[in-house]
């Protein structure tokens, strides 16, 4: 279970990260960009074995793995504005809700029954992603504070439904590292793109403060998958209980941090939001 207790370190470490990123005004997508690069050399010297450019290409997670290099990059920029602006609490479960795109999935993929207690866990989590994101007191949907969390929950969504996807069967347990080094590495190449286009709109203001806070976000980055995919393959462990363990400890680890190191303050309908969360995991996961 230690692979479990390292990925849920890693996975808050990340949310601290972007808060650190937007409190010092470092620029967050160069920073993203060095961290996709590093996460990839990372992958590349954790693998035992000799790399082979073509035999990568040839693999059957290939194109899993560009695929989920867009998705990576684009999510982790939604994933950093919506930690700088609506907290660590509501970036933690927008996140982890997410768990029930996987399950939707699973019953459309492969004809998984829907029973009361999944589909109550369901309806709480889109429930909880709503009371978690609403910081004002008001009776009105804010269209501006519920967008980023709400692109952070389908996106986190789909790159564990792809994930576990693809690793489950394509990917051997000892191609974990360059799998994961190849998505980090199309990341890393669709974020330079993003940079040109900015310097050819002349907007482009290169930081260098971006790079080490990139390559400190990168290796932390890599664990938080490495590790992840290390306890998916423990044998003796279902992968629901990994899944229930490691959401709900990264919920409850983000918010204790957010309040007591960046004194965020929570209204009652975010504390209801966060029980909510809590709870929904677990009938989601264990149904």
């Amino acid at each position: 279970m230690i692979y479990l207790l390292l990925s849920i370190l890693a996975s808050t470490c990340i949310f601290i990260i972007f808060k650190q990123l937007g409190k010092y005004k470092i620029n967050t997508i160069q920073a993203i960009v060095a961290n996709y690069f590093t996460a990839c050399l990372t992958g590349i010297l954790a693998y035992s074995e000799t790399i082979n450019v073509t035999k990568i290409v040839s693999e059957d997670w290939f194109w899993g793995a560009i695929f989920l290099g867009f998705l990576f990059i684009t999510i982790f920029n939604v994933m950093a504005l919506t930690a700088q602006r609506n907290g660590l609490s509501v970036t933690a479960v927008a996140g982890k809700m997410s768990v029930v795109i996987p399950i939707l999935f699973g019953l459309y993929a492969y004809q998984e029954s829907l029973g009361w207690q999944k589909g109550i866990g369901i309806i709480l989590a889109l429930v909880a992603v709503y009371l978690t994101s609403v910081k004002t007191q008001t009776n009105k949907v804010n269209l501006k504070s519920l967008w980023l969390p709400i692109i952070l929950f389908l996106g986190s969504g789909t790159i564990d439904t792809t994930i576990k996807y693809v690793e489950s069967s394509y990917v051997s347990q000892n191609d974990v590292p360059v799998f994961s080094a190849t998505i980090f590495c199309f990341a890393g190449i669709i974020g330079v793109g993003t940079l040109i286009v900015q310097a050819i709109k002349g907007t482009f203001k290169f930081d260098y403060r971006s790079i080490f806070g990139g390559i400190l976000l990168g290796v932390v980055n890599y664990y938080s998958i490495y590790m992840l995919l290390k306890a998916l393959q423990y044998e003796g462990v279902e992968s629901s209980t990994i899944f229930t363990v490691n959401n709900v400890a990264i919920v409850m680890l983000s918010t204790i941090i957010g309040l007591i190191v960046f004194k965020e303050k929570l209204e009652k309908k975010n504390w209801i939001g966060i029980l909510l969360a809590i709870i929904s995991i677990v009938l989601v996961t264990l149904a």
